[in-house]
């Protein structure tokens, strides 16, 4: 399955995005899916993940401002994003996650290729 993110822009300091990752391919729904961000200069780190069965995590930072989501039917994941913060400011990306609920979010894998993400900017 390919993922692309798209959805990003620039937002004032507590405002709100709403990401979206369109697949495409008919096995979306086998996939656990994750949410990635890359800030300038540092490294890409795991946001969020959902599971096939919309079972969910996410990184201490972001817990209780973003939402992860996915609709089978229309084979796409959302990363709702509220509260927004300038170092929230990064590249997004989705892709293909594997691992086990009870591991840490950083131990799931990323197992897809890498899009072109999505630039979201947080102005404060």
């Amino acid at each position: 399955v390919q993922l692309q993110a798209f959805g990003g822009g620039l937002v004032q300091a507590g405002g709100s995005l709403k990401l979206s990752c369109a697949a495409s391919g008919s096995t979306f729904t086998e996939f656990a899916i994750g949410w990635y961000r890359q800030a300038p200069g540092k490294q890409r780190d795991v946001v969020a993940i959902i599971s096939s069965s919309k079972n969910t995590k996410y990184l201490d930072s972001v817990k209780g401002r973003f939402t992860i989501s996915r609709d089978n039917a229309k084979n796409t994941a959302y990363l709702k994003m509220n509260s927004l913060k300038p170092e929230d400011t990064a590249v997004y990306y989705c892709n293909t996650v594997r691992g086990t609920y009870w591991q840490k979010l950083t131990d799931w894998e990323a197992t897809g290729s890498w899009g072109q993400g999505t630039l979201v900017t947080v102005s404060s």
